[in-house]
């Protein structure tokens, strides 16, 4: 097994090469998305948020099939949910126009409802692989999520392209000039160009989640919460900041929704789909669960007040996430025994 020092390397090697990949995807994706008359919230919930969102889903596929640890794709995202519920919209709102960072009614009652929907979900899910499919080798909660229970978040997702894809009718009505200066064939050839890069950044992270665990004697779930979490949620930062400087809060925020629901209901889907199932230990992930609710709880009703996010409540968001970071070194040293 490599030394601390080589996996730690290989986990600043994943994030840059996830930041760079993830970059890469996000302007071939923009492009495409005004090449093809998408609307800002669109371009944002779907292009930008599935393109920023790929390095959760490499990781997920990986730590599944190469290294048969479903916990640390599990622990990616639920860890990436809760950075990009709290981290992302404090930053891009001090970093925007005023310190602050405004929103919309769509935003809150169609993207932010359906998030949460998504959770509720995905919770179902899970408890009822625990309640019809019970891990027979265990005496834990572990239950064994089957292909034909992925398909329920999945099929979830496909309700949430629908109503996207009619926004995107609805707005190229109205649409008065035509963006032409945009190479298609070689904007798809770059965004393939920037999965081949996610994916050896997906594949170090993973890799050094995995050697950590080892070295350190923790669950890897634990792992996943942190260090891959971290990773792969570099692409979902330079999104939402970089829209949020240039003006165009909609999409920033968009992005966070958009992000967040794709890898509760299609990353981690897909990575069941791809081992024929997975057992997930639901002790593990209901702590976790529950603490992502109650994050987006106070994400949503900070936004709400004057359909907008101000400096002293992205503080508070700030301080939420330390009260999350502080769980999780708690959880390392032992003073706590939720995540194993």
């Amino acid at each position: 097994m490599p030394s601390v020092p080589v996996l730690v390397a290989f986990a600043v090697a994943g994030a840059a090469l996830a930041w760079r990949g993830g970059d890469m995807l996000v302007q071939a994706s923009d492009r495409l998305g005004a090449y093809y008359g998408l609307p800002a919230i669109v371009q944002g919930a779907i292009i930008a948020a599935v393109g920023s969102s790929f390095p959760e889903l490499s990781s997920i596929v990986i730590a599944t099939l190469r290294y048969q640890s479903f916990d640390i794709g599990v622990g990616a995202v639920v860890g990436s949910a809760v950075y990009n519920i709290l981290i992302i919209p404090a930053v891009s709102a001090l970093v925007g126009e005023g310190q602050r960072l405004a929103s919309n009614r769509d935003l809150v009652y169609k993207e932010a409802q359906f998030y949460l929907l998504s959770i509720a979900v995905l919770v179902l899910t899970f408890s009822l692989a625990v309640i019809y499919s019970p891990a027979a080798d265990t005496s834990g909660l572990d239950g064994l999520v089957t292909p034909p229970l992925a398909f329920i978040p999945l099929g979830l997702y496909g309700l949430y392209l629908f109503m996207q894809y009619h926004d995107t009718l609805e707005h190229r009505a109205g649409l008065t000039a035509v963006v032409n200066d945009v190479n298609p064939g070689r904007e798809w050839l770059a965004l393939v160009g920037s999965l081949a890069v996610i994916l050896v950044g997906a594949e170090l992270l993973v890799r050094a989640a995995v050697g950590l665990g080892d070295a350190f004697g923790t669950s890897p779930f634990l792992w996943g919460l942190t260090v891959v979490a971290a990773g792969t949620s570099l692409p979902d930062t330079f999104v939402s900041v970089a829209a949020a400087r240039q003006g165009n809060a909609p999409m920033s925020l968009a992005n966070v929704f958009g992000s967040n629901v794709f890898a509760l209901l299609v990353a981690l889907p897909v990575g069941i789909l791809v081992a024929g199932g997975a057992v997930i230990n639901f002790e593990e992930v209901v702590p976790m669960m529950s603490f992502l609710t109650g994050a987006s709880v106070v994400f949503f009703a900070v936004l709400r007040t004057e359909m907008a996010l101000t400096r002293g409540e992205s503080y508070l968001l700030l301080g939420t996430y330390a009260l999350f970071v502080a769980w999780l070194v708690a959880e390392s040293l032992g003073v706590t025994g939720f995540l194993g």
